[in-house]
């Protein structure tokens, strides 16, 4: 497997969240494949760096390869990867895994048994990996990340419309695998 370096990210963001697909992911050893994304732009009216920078989404406009880490409804840590050029504004959410890795310190930290469970949804992922606030704006190319390239994936990817936003829900900018029992919510039939 290969790790995956800066370069990967300085794209656009939404070639980079149907890359995704099939990246394994891991902090501090536990993780898995990435199942399922999500893409933001500065130019999207559904993203956090849509009306500029701010304290909160400072990392969203730092340089591509490193995380955003941002708290959800007050409750739940979201893991994003910032993608395009510095100053952009431009991040990848990590929706869902297929956990492969650490399954015993994802258990734990969740509390519970189901694998199908552990990883999906963003909140549940950011629990089961242990990420909070302290990774925001950390390099994914050094500890505790890493991020490995293996084989393309055979499995199809899908893309659809993003989920739990109220603007700009007619961009198709999720992207999963079809029919994995992983994924935070199924994809509509074709």
């Amino acid at each position: 497997m290969t790790p995956l370096g800066p370069a990967f990210f300085d794209r656009d963001v939404v070639t980079v969240a149907r890359a995704l697909i099939g990246v394994t992911l891991l902090v501090d050893g536990a993780g898995g494949e990435i199942v399922e994304t999500e893409a933001y732009d500065r130019e999207d009216p559904a993203s956090h760096s849509f009306s500029g920078p701010t304290a909160r989404n400072a990392a969203m406009f730092g340089p591509p390869g490193h995380a955003y880490v941002y708290l959800s409804y007050g409750i739940h840590w979201c893991l994003n990867l910032v993608c395009r050029e510095e100053g952009h504004g431009a991040a990848v959410l990590i929706r869902a895994l297929e956990p492969t890795h650490g399954i015993g310190a994802m258990r734990e930290r969740r509390g519970l048994q189901s694998d199908k469970l552990l990883c999906s949804g963003p909140g549940r992922l950011s629990q089961a990996l242990g990420v909070t606030r302290r990774l925001d704006g950390v390099a994914l190319d050094a500890p505790p990340f890493r991020l490995l390239c293996g084989e393309a994936s055979r499995r199809m990817v899908r893309d659809g419309a993003r989920i739990g936003i109220t603007k700009a829900m007619d961009r198709p900018w999720r992207f999963g695998v079809a029919g994995s029992p992983y994924l935070s919510r199924p994809f509509p039939r074709p």
